[in-house]
């Protein structure tokens, strides 16, 4: 039904006396037809009984209410809109913003990567019948895109950076590398005979399985840009897959400067049986 106080002039607090001359004057006023003398009709009969009136009135208080303490946006700026639009555009904004933000997350916060290569196993498997591959199935793992905005690396971590201009000539992949951090900012890299010195110290590296080191023995001067450095200079970092013996890394392409760092890798989620955090 329309608003009674509307089709009859009258504010929601008349009295009984104004109602009733309102009435006479709309009945006055309007000529004769049917459906609007109907509802002038209906809309007195509801505003001159006091229980019908109390009631209409309380239900308009409780959808003034119900407006008021909308949080739905679409409703505060389109109160009058059909249920059927409102439903539409509620989905539209809702899709829209669950996209807006799986796109920052992945941008800034969290992005996952597939490992493409031999280069880091066993720790992280890639799929046959890639050459060296362990796995059917190639690990993804999830790389904290944030972190080296806090803080800096740190040796041991896994990290995703993007490739150096010479990984293309040199492994003929390019795009975003996984390899594990070695070498930091200021300090003396060495490999003697596969095994890997910091500062002249040997050092412990777990992570690699025996039959999975190779015999070289090189420093900085033999990476690219041959016989340049001495020490790793600020801002860059040496980068070694655990798969010595099968990875194209900095002893091949160079070190890898900070801009190119994207992220620390935190976790493997795929597939099922090898979840795990790093």
């Amino acid at each position: 039904m329309n608003n009674p106080y509307a089709v009859l002039g009258v504010q929601p607090e008349a009295s009984l006396q104004e109602i009733e001359a309102a009435y006479r004057r709309v009945a006055l006023e309007r000529p004769y037809q049917d459906g609007t003398w109907r509802e002038l009709r209906d809309a007195y009969d509801v505003l001159r009984d006091p229980e019908q009136r109390a009631r209409y009135d309380l239900g308009l208080h409780e959808v003034e209410v119900e407006r008021k303490q909308s949080r739905n946006p679409i409703d505060r700026l389109f109160p009058n809109l059909p249920h059927g639009w409102r439903v539409a555009i509620d989905w539209v904004v809702t899709i829209a913003g669950a996209v807006a933000i799986v796109l920052a997350i992945k941008a800034w916060v969290v992005n996952p990567y597939r490992i493409p290569s031999s280069s880091m196993e066993p720790t992280l498997h890639c799929a046959r019948p890639t050459s060296g591959c362990e796995a059917g199935t190639s690990d993804r793992v999830l790389a904290n895109r944030f972190i080296y905005r806090f803080r800096d690396p740190r040796r041991g971590e896994i990290v995703v950076f993007n490739t150096p201009h010479l990984a293309l000539q040199e492994c003929n992949a390019e795009g975003t590398f996984v390899k594990r951090m070695i070498g930091l900012p200021g300090e003396v890299w060495e490999e003697r005979e596969g095994f890997v010195y910091i500062n002249g110290k040997k050092l412990n590296e777990p992570y690699i399985q025996p039959g999975r080191r190779d015999t070289q023995t090189l420093g900085l001067m033999d990476i690219p840009p041959h016989h340049t450095y001495t020490r790793i200079p600020k801002n860059y970092y040496l980068m070694m897959g655990d798969n010595r013996n099968s990875s194209c890394d900095s002893r091949r392409w160079g070190l890898v400067p900070r801009k190119n760092l994207i992220g620390k890798v935190f976790a493997t989620y795929w597939p099922p049986g090898r979840i795990s955090f790093h």
